[in-house]
């Protein structure tokens, strides 16, 4: 990934028929042919639209797919951040979530270009897949994104009000087989069945316990409210047979909900939200476990000096490229504002979690 000091263009070609084509229908879900240019490099892709609710804005957000593995990637996302004015949400949250110890992709800030008429600049997001794995050296195992309210560790469904069909709904599989698929409506089945006594011992046979609190840790600081149910991602380890949780999609965060409004720093209860989440908290043990990682995440990495620092940074090495973006121009007021209103959210969310640390003892 490239530095903010050099940030990378992508200047993208597409044939004039079908990219006409492809703009009269932003609900296609079938790529158009695409040649990539990074630097003297050309790459043959197939690119389309990605997102739901942004296909209504005028700033897309777009997926690159490589026919071949190039430089050991299948696919790249391109996110507009057009919601999130300030354009350091979404990687200041994943870059948050790494720096916690937990497992989540790497993102970086690019320009792009199609046929000659520059976008804007955009967040390439990683994908987590199997080259995801392969590039950090993690073992094989299957990949699940959860997509829709269905992904609530629940038996019930909160889209059909009532008992789910298939207690792995909720998902699509990214990597793996109708086997792991199985496994993962196990996992769900095992989360509501176990009895009280028994789940502290018996989830170890399901979940990395630490870094699901981790994670959790992660969401309550951030504030996604999305983040419960879905805006994630599971990974099965193939060595050990437990589900890691990831990051995914952190633009709605910070202070600002999904559609750029403010969100109250005291909105979220330091406890979270979904099945699983209350099943972990109702075992002390593990509620003094997780007592003790969002201390010092608290103390140290949740604070407004050391994200602070990052904000600065971020800011200062995007703000050339904000100006000139062509999509942004009405908001550009916003963007100098932004920097401000996420520090005095991270201030007051510091205390009130502070606050609120008792009620997990």
């Amino acid at each position: 990934m490239n530095s903010y000091n050099d940030i990378q263009s992508y200047k993208v070609h597409i044939d004039d028929d079908d990219y006409k084509y492809f703009r009269e229908d932003v609900w296609a879900e079938e790529p158009v042919h695409a040649e990539l240019m990074v630097g003297d490099n050309v790459y043959d892709i197939d690119f389309l639209y990605r997102g739901a609710h942004i296909r209504k804005v005028t700033k897309k957000s777009y997926q690159f797919i490589f026919p071949k593995v190039t430089s050991g990637m299948k696919e790249l996302h391109l996110n507009a951040e057009y919601i999130d004015k300030s354009l350091m949400r979404n990687k200041l949250s994943l870059d948050f979530f790494s720096s916690i110890g937990v497992l989540s992709p790497k993102s970086n800030h690019v320009l792009l270009t199609i046929n000659d008429e520059f976008q804007g600049i955009y967040l390439q997001l990683e994908s987590v897949d199997r080259f995801f794995l392969k590039r950090r050296k993690l073992p094989k195992g299957p990949i699940f994104y959860a997509e829709n309210d269905n992904a609530n560790f629940s038996l019930m469904s909160p889209i059909r009000k009532g008992i789910k069909q298939r207690f792995e709904s909720g998902y699509s599989l990214k990597e793996g087989d109708e086997v792991d698929t199985a496994e993962l409506g196990n996992f769900v089945y095992q989360i509501n069945t176990i009895s009280q006594k028994d789940f502290e011992t018996e989830i170890y046979r399901y979940l990395d316990v630490d870094k699901y609190l981790r994670w959790l840790a992660g969401v309550v600081c951030t504030q996604n409210f999305d983040g419960f149910i879905h805006n994630y991602a599971l990974y099965r380890r193939s060595d050990t047979g437990l589900f890691e949780i990831l990051p995914w999609d952190y633009d709605a965060t910070f202070g600002r909900d999904i559609h750029g409004e403010e969100m109250e720093y005291d909105y979220i209860p330091i406890q979270g939200y979904n099945t699983l989440t209350a099943r972990v908290l109702d075992v002390p043990s593990f509620r003094s476990q997780y007592y003790l990682t969002l201390k010092k995440i608290l103390e140290h990495q949740f604070t407004p000096e050391y994200l602070g620092k990052k904000i600065g940074l971020m800011f200062r090495e995007i703000e050339p490229y904000v100006k000139k973006d062509p999509h942004l121009k009405g908001t550009i007021k916003q963007f100098y504002s932004e920097p401000e209103f996420i520090l005095k959210y991270i201030t007051n969310r510091n205390k009130y979690l502070r606050a609120h640390l008792s009620e997990l003892l």
